[in-house]
């Protein structure tokens, strides 16, 4: 390894074990933003010196700095000389810097949960540039003494970010309107949600306002963070050996945004043109799954999933409004047509569209 990128190396180290030493203290003074700007910092060091040992540049042409975070993830997602990012890496990169931003610059509150996903997803994706970029395997780097990390996050971000926006709501509720730890528990949610999206601004506080007030009166959390909503986490292991890494949802691509971009960061999840992604009206779904029409209805009534964001969309044309289903739709019609005695599913549907009829 270069000179350079040996000292960068090491100083990447150094945060992430600093990060990790913070996030298992047994205090919580200081401990958020101690784990997240260690972090943060163990990468931007990592990225430079991945760069260098690629035989990268970390200077633009008779510049007196090196490149920022941003600059070297884009090298490193971008740049096919000494590309080893991929995009998901990436978003995790930039949903890491971003909320060291309002750590370091404002305000934001973490649970203890979404710390544990961000530290362990972070530790995760250093043990994979280690080991693809330099063929090293961080465990021995670390002091022999050292549990990477000692707490084992959730798996299931849809029951976290549930369980964020109940809490939410209790800060909002009346006779309590603890107005500045509601904003500070939603910068982080929102600053999740802008990374995923491709956006580098910080949320206003009209912003928050907002999402406070979407909250408040029962709003679902992926309405509220679409973005959140379209990735997932998959993780194999457990304990310190726990991998844990961000992935998009199956037909949602994520893109590169345009560079010079105002606002924007690298990344971003993207739906396809909705019309391609939502790309199935009920007759198409009908066809597929072997039913009529009026049948095809009941099944889509008694599965509820027009209530499945993935599965369904009500798409505005003009004045129109449209049903649209999606490939996943089918699977799951599929699945529950398996299950069930149709004619006891057409019979209720029928009895119940008689009964509006009739009130």
């Amino acid at each position: 390894m270069k000179k350079e990128a040996k000292l960068l190396f090491d100083k990447a180290m150094n945060s992430l074990i600093l990060s990790i030493d913070h996030f298992n203290r047994p205090w919580d003074r200081g401990r958020t933003d101690a784990v997240l700007i260690f972090l943060n910092h163990s990468f931007e060091m990592l990225l430079k010196s991945a760069l260098l040992h690629k035989g990268g540049r970390i200077r633009e042409k008779r510049a007196k700095q090196t490149i920022g975070f941003d600059a070297s993830v884009r090298k490193a997602l971008s740049d096919s000389s000494v590309k080893f990012l991929t995009d998901e890496q990436a978003m995790t990169l930039q949903t890491i810097n971003s909320l060291r931003d309002a750590a370091e610059h404002h305000l934001v509150d973490l649970s203890e949960q979404h710390l544990a996903i961000q530290m362990m997803a972070g530790l995760t994706l250093f043990r994979d540039i280690c080991n693809s970029v330099f063929g090293k395997n961080i465990s021995e780097e670390l002091p022999k003494r050292a549990i990477a990390v000692s707490t084992t996050p959730p798996t299931d971000l849809a029951t976290l970010f549930s369980n964020e926006m109940e809490e939410v709501k209790m800060l909002l509720k009346p006779g309590k309107r603890r107005l500045l730890e509601a904003q500070a528990k939603l910068r982080g949610l929102a600053i999740v949600e802008g990374s995923v999206q491709g956006e580098r601004v910080q949320p206003s506080e009209g912003e928050l306002s907002d999402l406070g007030k979407a909250a408040a009166a029962g709003t679902k959390w992926d309405m509220i963070f679409p973005g959140i909503a379209a990735i997932t986490l998959t993780a194999k292991g457990f304990g310190p050996s726990l991998d844990l890494r961000f992935s998009k949802k199956e037909g949602i691509p994520i893109v590169v945004v345009p560079e010079n971009t105002p606002g924007a960061a690298v990344v971003a999840i993207k739906r396809v043109n909705e019309l391609d992604f939502y790309s199935l009206g009920r007759d198409d779904i009908a066809k597929k799954i072997g039913l009529s029409g009026p049948k095809t209805t009941a099944l889509i009534r008694y599965s509820n999933i027009q209530t499945d964001s993935e599965c369904f969309k009500k798409i505005q044309v003009g004045s129109a409004r449209f049903d649209r289903y999606s490939q996943k739709a089918i699977s799951k019609l599929v699945e529950v047509k398996a299950a069930v005695n149709m004619d006891d599913v057409w019979r209720n549907y029928r009895s119940s569209t008689t009964a509006r009829g009739a009130g």
